[in-house]
């Protein structure tokens, strides 16, 4: 079981290619940095027995079977609750695919005792979701800590999942929602690909289904078989209850038995599965033709369980293959100019699963040479071993990786959700310790049993004697995996942060250096983590004219190689000083901080430019252009920037068409670049802000001995917009062969930051659309009339300048989005009209002050927040006004800054989905 992502940066690879493809933190009362268990200090509740305890997490069983995990961390002032049941896609039956996914959904809908679940967390300003996969369902909230939102997060987890009545007007309310969620994926050329290659794969096993479903399953599953799913699984011996944070144990771990304690331990017995998957007998291919504007191929293999050993040496396998820049597909087939992108992931889990290569190729381009040159490089791993610097590479990445996760309590707590369901959280480490001891024969060895042409998913099938095929074992029973599993010793401790503007004023230093302005802000952090933020300025509205992409681009290629690294070797010497993110803006650690920071100036002043870099970046960035001409977000995306747009073609704030795009993308030159780096790139002005593990004392000097002189040609200053009132439009724009709409429409707004109406439109925004599935909108286009997954509204302030804008967004079948356009308009005009309420008011200022003070609590997000206001000359000292004024906000001023603010009549509007679907589904002609 490999705890991370098998395939470091998979995400962002696909996602960067068109391919659209769980929390803790500081409880109430204090807590010590490595809290001991509770029965260090207290006797354990009656009936509670005390289980197996690792690396600050220790299990508890309570008499009805349900498990607890309790991760006391303080270094937030965070809590997250979260329950995972063991229960996903691969336990329903036939003609039910898609119920755990569904059965998520319903169970925001609340219970008779907590009958507004979604507006609670919107008024205490929690962060939550549920989630569903192939072998569990899991549930979180990430609130600010306090006893009575943990007591009411603990008392709502317990109330639903006993009491949640899984109505019929609900399962009709949000079918519409989910069947949308299921057609958004339906636009996407990578999600449709892999969802059929799953099908493909398997024969009979259920893994061979995707956990959205079978459209005709989400469509007429009854209700009786909803409920009967509920009552089976739902109960306190199939689930994990997580809490990890800021708490107080002895109390936490009384109340979780007081209130779970209560639901009966069920008299059934939980279905039991038999069905294994036979040997596959020889290769597959299939082929989906739909119309699109990017090319990708795949290729898939069985591979064994994560319960598996094996589990860590396939994991070395995908990325080694894998990875960009240092993985092999990618010197193959990017380097050498046959696709714009390689990528590689698993899609694995208890049973047997599949691991997936592939590439991206643009639009008429060859696709059978990459496909076989593919095929040649992975199944011949096995040939070609690892080399020590391949498998030092991903051991290091990994392990750096495992660390970082280990100081963020709140990611962690949830992904522990991964290894729960392979039956013991434990695995988590485990798999660490497995990944410490792979050796490259042990890659190349399962490569040689897995990555055969008779399991592959490609191909034709090919009769022969002697067929060579790969047998997958059985997963191994989880006591046997975990018999000689010692938890190692953890000594991760970090302080009790307080993150008022009045700490974060006392706490920092405010400096400068050379010409950057500094906020240094100390604070012992969990692993010793730092991170440092960069703000640089270029040009101004008069020498940036013509220059947009060349800006762009230069940007782009500062971590494609400099003077003394290639883009490999960059990527390595990142690795090696633990730094996270790009030269502007990234994470390390104590140690390696003054490093870091030279490897940073280092990137940002002698970048090398290399020829080859460039070619492979204008053809991705090209193919991503390409493959967003018929994706309805993008292109009305671009249509309402366009209607809005006031400055002329080469204007820095020009909105470029997708055609313009793509001219100006052709027609920068890579000396262009290297002009563009002379004449603006500088630090003279600049901010930087370091928040984290460090000594104050030992930054003035290296920044100014860095970027003391570091001064451009060009004139440096604010590139300011201006309003303008623009007239409406609405316009509806066909993107054919696309299951999912997109609506958006938006307005300009005369308005600035310091106004004195901004404080009272925030909240009010919050209200109409940001404020999550609880906001005005979402009620209505969600809960009400169930026309869409998600939408929301945006508000938009100048700081410098008075270009404002107020936004509304959603996602909609295309025979919808009329409908969805009427419903917008109708709750706009109602809202201006009749006003707001004094609950919601209360309401909105409650989640809003908790998000923003959750924010402060973020390292990243406090520097970004340091840079933002040195440049405007301003402190934390602003942010609390800021807050005194939202917390002063009257009901009366609220609705009139509202209708003063947002006039329905100028919204403009555009629409794009397919119109051969609208006109079937609403009568257009």
């Amino acid at each position: 079981m490999n705890p991370i992502d098998r395939t470091r940066g998979t995400a962002a690879r696909l996602a960067a290619a068109g391919l659209c493809f769980v929390i803790a933190g500081a409880a109430w009362g204090a807590a010590a940095p490595a809290a001991a268990p509770a029965r260090a200090s207290a006797a354990l509740p009656q009936g509670v027995t005390l289980g197996p305890s690792a690396e600050g997490i220790t299990e508890y069983r309570l008499a009805n079977g349900l498990k607890v995990l309790l991760f006391p961390d303080s270094s937030r002032p965070t809590v997250t609750v979260n329950v995972t049941y063991l229960v996903g896609s691969r336990h329903e039956n036939y003609g039910e695919t898609g119920m755990a996914h569904l059965l998520e959904h319903l169970l925001f809908k609340g219970t008779r005792k907590n009958p507004d679940i979604t507006g609670q967390f919107a008024r205490r300003g929690m962060d939550f979701n549920g989630t569903t996969s192939l072998d569990r369902t899991n549930y979180y909230e990430v609130f600010q800590a306090s006893k009575d939102n943990l007591d009411w997060a603990l008392q709502m987890e317990a109330d639903r999942m006993a009491n949640s009545p899984v109505a019929q007007k609900d399962l009709a309310s949000e079918m519409t929602v989910v069947r949308n969620e299921f057609e958004s994926g339906e636009n996407s050329p990578a999600q449709v690909l892999f969802k059929r290659m799953q099908s493909v794969a398997y024969d009979w096993h259920s893994y061979g289904r995707s956990t959205i479903g079978n459209r005709s399953d989400i469509e007429n599953v009854r209700i009786a078989n909803l409920q009967a799913f509920y009552r089976t699984w739902y109960q306190p011996d199939n689930a994990v209850l997580l809490v990890a944070g800021k708490f107080e144990p002895n109390a936490t771990l009384a109340q979780i038995t007081r209130l779970f304690g209560a639901i009966a331990k069920p008299k059934r017995a939980l279905p039991q599965f038999w069905t294994v998957e036979p040997t596959q007998d020889g290769e597959r291919s299939f082929v989906v033709r739909r119309q699109g504007d990017v090319q990708i191929v795949a290729v898939g293999y069985k591979v064994p369980s994560d319960l598996q050993e094996e589990s860590e040496a396939l994991g070395f396998a995908a990325e080694i293959m894998g990875d960009a820049p240092n993985g092999r597909l990618h010197k193959l087939l990017v380097e050498s100019g046959k696709a714009s992108q390689v990528f590689s992931f698993g899609q694995t889990g208890y049973a047997p699963g599949l691991q997936f290569y592939g590439a991206v190729v643009k639009k008429g381009e060859p696709l059978e040479p990459v496909r076989e040159a593919l095929v040649e490089a992975v199944e011949g791993l096995s040939k070609q071993p690892p080399t020590a610097e391949e498998m030092e590479r991903v051991r290091r990445a990994w392990l750096n990786n495992i660390e970082r996760s280990l100081n963020d309590a709140q990611g962690f707590g949830v992904a522990l959700s991964e290894a729960i369901a392979l039956g013991d959280w434990r695995l988590y480490f485990l798999s660490r310790e497995r990944i410490k001891e792979v050796k490259a024969e042990q890659v190349a060895a399962s490569a040689g049993r897995y990555f055969l042409r008779s399991n592959r998913v490609v191909g034709s099938f090919v009769p022969e004697e002697t067929p060579l095929r790969a047998a997958i074992p059985p997963a191994p029973p989880v006591e046997s995996v975990m018999k000689d599993y010692r938890p190692a010793a953890s000594n991760l401790v970090a302080e009790d942060f307080d993150p008022s503007q009045d700490n974060i004023m006392k706490r920092t230093t405010l400096t400068t250096a050379g010409g950057v302005k500094l906020a240094l802000l100390p604070k012992k952090n969990r692993g010793e983590t730092v991170t440092v933020q960069l703000r640089q300025h270029f040009g101004d509205e008069n020498n940036l004219f013509g220059k947009g992409m060349t800006s762009a681009l230069t940007s782009a290629m500062l971590m494609r190689g400099t003077s003394k690294y290639s883009r490999a070797e960059l990527a390595d010497a990142f690795d090696k000083l633990k730094m996270v993110g790009g030269p502007n803006s990234f994470q390390t650690t104590r140690a390696n901080l003054a490093e870091a920071i030279r490897l940073a100036a280092h990137v940002l002043r002698e970048p090398a430019l290399p020829a080859a870099e460039f070619a492979q970046l204008r053809k991705q960035i090209l193919t991503g252009l390409e493959a967003s001409r018929n994706e309805p977000q993008s292109v009305a995306a671009r249509a309402l920037a366009t209607h809005f747009n006031q400055y002329p073609r080469g204007d820095i704030r020009h909105a470029n068409t997708l055609e313009e795009d793509i001219a100006d993308l052709q027609a920068v030159r890579l000396e262009d670049l290297a002009a563009f780096h002379r004449g603006y790139y500088n630090t003279h002005p600049a901010e930087m802000a370091i928040v984290g593990d460090f000594d104050p004392k030992d930054i003035v000097p290296l920044v100014d001995a860095l970027f003391g002189k570091w001064t451009a040609p060009e004139n440096v200053a604010p590139v300011l917009r201006r309003h303008a009132e623009v007239a409406p439009v609405a316009r509806t724009l066909d993107t054919p062969d696309k299951e999912n709409g997109f609506y958006l429409a938006g307005m300009n707004l005369d308005l600035n930051v310091d106004d004195a109406d901004y404080p009272a439109l925030m909240l009010a925004n919050y209200i109409f659309g940001e404020g999550g599935l609880k906001s005005r909108l979402m009620d209505r286009i969600r809960q009400k009339d169930g026309l869409s997954y998600g939408g929301g509204s945006e508000l938009a302030a100048g700081d410098l300048d008075r270009a404002g804008s107020f936004s509304i967004s959603a996602i909609a079948a295309p025979q919808n989005l009329r409908k969805l356009d009427a419903a917008v308009r109708d709750e706009l005009a109602r809202a201006v009209a009749k006003g707001f309420t004094e609950q919601e008011l209360a309401d909105a200022k409650s989640g809003l002050m908790q998000q923003r003070l959750q924010n402060r609590a973020n390292d990243a997000a406090l520097a970004a927040g340091w840079t933002s206001y040195l440049y405007r000359g301003r402190d934390f000292t602003w942010s609390a006004a800021f807050e005194r004024k939202l917390m002063a906000v009257t009901l009366p001023q609220l609705n009139a800054a509202f209708r003063k603010g947002i006039d329905p009549a100028k919204l403009s509007v555009i629409m794009a989905g397919d119109q051969g679907k609208a006109g079937k589904g609403s009568g257009q002609p």
